[in-house]
């Protein structure tokens, strides 16, 4: 078989590649990658969404498809499994790769089982934590774990994003030697302090050039506890005012909170700019100051990394992923995600700090130099290949 070659034939499924969030990117620089080296890689999914060109990417247009509950923005398709499954058959994996849990990556479980070829994914999501907090009931929440435990306990490997959730897929019910920490990687060449347009974000926020600001990327979704930070910069606002020093919120993303979060920031200085892409997403990063992270359930937290990589010094949550992205004290602040008064002390003594803010900036920058994609996915093909190598 082909895993006894240099490189196993690697067959991913993911029922998001076309849509906005953290998931579809690394899904989608994982597909560069693999074209870029020209390894035998294939993602499959099915999304009415158009997909990028890559060789490495093939749509199969679902049969149908709603949107999310709670979630509008996303959609959940109903993908043609007899097509994904003649796919399957027809690429021949030797390593059967599932992203995400739904409809495409549960036929891609179908599909290993079929073939008997190892089963390999990545935890990117914390579904139960999800459930809990968008549908507001703990109950369904627990039943999500139980869920997630039956599905994740059937992989030959799991990649977590994060040692915390490491611990967390433990408790699903994941053997330990099944699981690797994978290492971080976002696109370093598309981020850096080179990008930062000051005149551009003052143009789009208001302001002037030395206006502090303040800024969140990622979902603007119930379950980033954007609520918390809300009432935090309504504190904050006010002492900088009192001060006064010209500051900001700017949020960067969109989703269905953004309605409540407005009500929420009303009459105090923040901006909401919609989703960025591309270059203007880079230059949302650079052109900031400091990066606040509120969440609570990001197994990693790559807006967290892109910041850093732009020279922003990031204050996040003792909760999830990006506790393990910012060192304390030196490229930012790690704060218990129920304290308050210590969000708002950590970012409005920032907002006076230009000399703090420089120096934990250049430091963060320095430390998400070495976090490349490309190391990653080093990483990521070498758990497949472990997989491909188990099975022959």
């Amino acid at each position: 078989m082909s895993a006894s070659a240099a490189e196993p034939r690697v067959l991913l499924f993911t029922d998001t590649l076309a849509d906005v969030n953290g998931v579809a990117r690394f899904v989608r620089n994982v597909a560069t990658q693999a074209a870029e080296r020209g390894l035998p890689f294939l993602a499959l999914t099915s999304t009415p969404f158009e997909v990028p060109p890559l060789p490495t990417v093939r749509n199969l247009a679902p049969v149908a498809s709603m949107a999310m509950p709670a979630y509008p923005l996303l959609r959940l398709a109903l993908p043609p499994v007899l097509g994904l499954l003649a796919a399957t058959r027809a690429f021949a994996p030797d390593v059967v790769h599932v992203s995400t849990p739904g409809p495409v990556g549960l036929t891609g479980m179908l599909a290993s089982r079929m073939l008997g070829v190892p089963l390999v994914g990545v935890y990117h999501t914390d579904f139960p934590a999800y459930v809990e907090r968008l549908l507001g009931d703990e109950h369904l929440g627990e039943l999500a774990r139980v869920a997630m435990g039956m599905v994740y306990r059937r992989f030959s490997h799991v990649l977590s994003r994060s040692d915390d959730y490491r611990r967390r897929l433990i408790a699903l019910g994941v053997a330990p030697h099944r699981l690797h920490t994978l290492a971080p990687g976002i696109r370093t060449q598309d981020f850096g302090p080179r990008r930062a347009d000051r005149e551009w974000m003052a143009r789009l926020c208001g302001g002037d050039l030395s206006t502090v600001r303040i800024v969140y990327v990622g979902r603007v979704s119930v379950e980033k506890n954007l609520a918390m930070l809300a009432r935090v910069w309504r504190a904050v606002d006010a002492r900088l005012d009192s001060r006064g020093v010209d500051a900001q919120l700017v949020i960067v993303g969109d989703g269905p909170f953004l309605p409540a979060l407005r009500r929420l920031l009303a009459g105090t200085r923040a901006a909401c700019l919609g989703f960025r892409h591309g270059e203007e997403l880079s230059m949302c990063h650079a052109s900031g100051d400091i990066f606040a992270f509120p969440s609570t359930t990001d197994t990693l937290g790559q807006a967290v990394m892109e910041s850093q990589a732009s020279g922003l010094p990031a204050v996040v949550t003792d909760e999830g992923g990006p506790a393990r992205l910012v060192n304390h004290g030196e490229t930012g602040w790690v704060v218990p995600a129920t304290d308050e008064a210590a969000w708002a002390e950590r970012l409005a003594a920032l907002a006076c700090d230009e000399a703090e803010r420089r120096r934990m900036g250049a430091a963060a920058a320095a430390a998400m130099a070495e976090c490349s994609m490309e190391a990653s996915f080093e990483h990521f093909w070498s758990v497949h290949a472990m997989a491909a190598r188990e099975r022959a």
